[in-house]
């Protein structure tokens, strides 16, 4: 029956009511809310019950009209009269008015939501790395001498398996990503660059190990993130199998839509958020990109300190080469050189060193490649969630912001065409149409503030994901202690085992000789 009753006829103190008791950013009233506005009237339970079986609560809300006719159904019950839609229908022209109180007595009524429960991540860094750990590894071409393509083995722990995929189904991916959660911070992906020939170079081959490098990066953000995880197009990129992957994520994300379509707090995001969000925001931002450089200065140190690794590693090789021609020279000293016996002696020693020379330079290249993939990982991962944070708030900015303002440019440009055809005659026909185009442009403008609250919502969880993930700074220096100290044990070891073999060269005891 509700689509029988006028609003233009309603009592006045029904839209009272429903002023008091509404969303403050939707027209609806929550269901939990109408319960509160039952029991504050002196109906039995039995009838209570009555009258909300005869109205519509889809969704756990109750449209304007739904509650106009809760109202007069309440007010036929305390009349003494039966509650029903057909006793309804005898009264639809002068509706009965409820006796609920001053209306502005009922605001307290309105769903306070627990902003703990829904605002606030309750996560820690440890919670996030277990949610998944994904693998992606080369996969060598072996189809004929020239690479068309190079192709990855994606593989889950989460979901226990490992699937096949392409740079370019990572590029779908992270499309079809990005415009479901445009309001999250989305882990950009690494530059493509197309490959001509057979990869020969050494640049080549780097840049490709750099590549698979930031795409496992990228999933490992995208798989652990506290909204992506569970989300379908995560699990379809992690285990559909098939070569139709990429019409499988589009398919995906047309069924699902955005993220402010599904997420049940969308429309209501206003009510959640702090009074100061605008200020805590600018506060934390500010914070953010700070920690951002800083964090990108131990970044290039720590990549220079594992190039200085690899570089001694090459030195003590050559070093141990250097030895090993000087020492395998078998030119005989002219009678003049006092020490002709003991060169030969020493020249047998110096070919023998460069062996313990190759492993100083093995455990060098070790101990670059733990810095490397331990230290300068880390900071790289980090480093790519606080950039995708960065790009977040640009696109909050100029995103969001930007189309309401155009949006509010257009309508009021709207209003001022309506009241100049007000005041000159035009046919009727161009102003109900310009009148349509009003009441659209206004539906469009409350979309997107609704939609700007929810990019505010957003943008705040993701700062708490930032500070979460802070705590990665003590596993960074835990790995980059632990690489030094395991560097320096084996390379002390292979050291000290060297050092009494110097005692031929020196003629001394341990090897140890007067500095000259």
């Amino acid at each position: 029956m509700a689509g029988e009753i006028n609003e233009g006829s309603v009592p006045a103190y029904y839209r009272e009511v429903y002023e008091a008791i509404c969303c403050r950013t939707d027209e609806r009233v929550q269901v939990e809310v109408f319960q509160r506005l039952l029991q504050r009237t002196d109906i039995s339970q039995t009838v209570l019950v009555q009258i909300a079986e005869h109205v519509d609560s889809t969704g756990g809300f109750l449209s304007k009209l739904s509650l106009y006719k809760a109202l007069a159904l309440i007010a036929l019950a305390q009349q003494g009269k039966q509650p029903s839609p057909k006793l309804l229908e005898n009264c639809i022209r002068e509706l009965p008015t409820p006796q609920l109180g001053e209306p502005r007595d009922l605001n307290a009524l309105r769903m306070q939501p627990a902003q703990e429960d829904v605002l606030t991540m309750s996560q820690t860094l440890d919670k996030l790395l277990i949610r998944d750990t994904v693998q992606v590894e080369l996969i060598p071409e072996k189809k004929g001498l020239f690479l068309k393509h190079v192709e990855y083995q994606v593989t889950s722990q989460h979901y226990k398996i490992s699937v096949y995929r392409r740079y370019s189904d990572f590029d779908v991916f992270h499309e079809v990503l990005l415009q479901r959660f445009a309001y999250r911070v989305v882990p950009a992906l690494p530059p493509k660059r197309m490959l001509k020939g057979v990869l020969t170079s050494v640049s080549e081959r780097e840049f490709i190990e750099g590549r698979r490098r930031a795409l496992g990066r990228f999933i490992n953000l995208v798989a652990r993130h506290p909204f992506f995880s569970e989300d379908e197009l995560v699990k379809t990129f992690l285990t559909c199998s098939g070569s139709d992957v990429q019409t499988k994520l589009r398919d995906t994300y047309k069924r699902t839509g955005d993220e402010f379509m599904t997420n049940r707090i969308a429309t209501q995001a206003k009510e959640y958020l702090p009074a100061d969000i605008q200020a805590q925001f600018s506060t934390s931002r500010e914070l953010i990109r700070n920690i951002h450089n800083s964090f990108q200065k131990l970044r290039d140190r720590a990549e220079k300190m594992a190039e200085r690794s690899k570089e001694n590693a090459t030195d003590l090789l050559m070093f141990g080469r250097e030895l090993s021609t000087l020492g395998s020279d078998a030119s005989s000293l002219p009678s003049l050189a006092a020490s002709q016996g003991t060169w030969g002696t020493l020249r047998q020693s110096l070919k023998s060193l460069s062996v313990e020379f190759a492993v100083l330079s093995d455990k060098a290249a070790q101990q670059g490649r733990r810095e490397e993939d331990d230290v300068v990982e880390k900071l790289n991962l980090f480093l790519d969630l606080l950039q995708s944070y960065r790009d977040l708030c640009e696109r909050h900015e100029k995103g969001v912001l930007h189309e309401h303002q155009r949006a509010l440019h257009k309508y009021g440009m709207m209003k001022r065409q309506m009241m100049s055809a007000t005041v000159q005659p035009k046919e009727q026909a161009s102003v109900e149409q310009l009148e349509s185009r009003i009441v659209q442009q206004e539906n469009a403008i409350q979309t997107m503030e609704l939609r700007n609250y929810f990019s505010l919502f957003c943008l705040h969880q993701e700062t708490q994901l930032i500070f979460i993930y802070l705590p990665i700074t003590s596993h960074i220096l835990g790995a980059f202690v632990n690489s030094q100290v395991q560097g320096h044990r084996e390379m002390g070891a292979v050291w000290n085992e060297l050092q009494p073999k110097l005692g031929c060269l020196f003629g001394g005891k341990n090897g140890s000789k007067p500095p000259i």
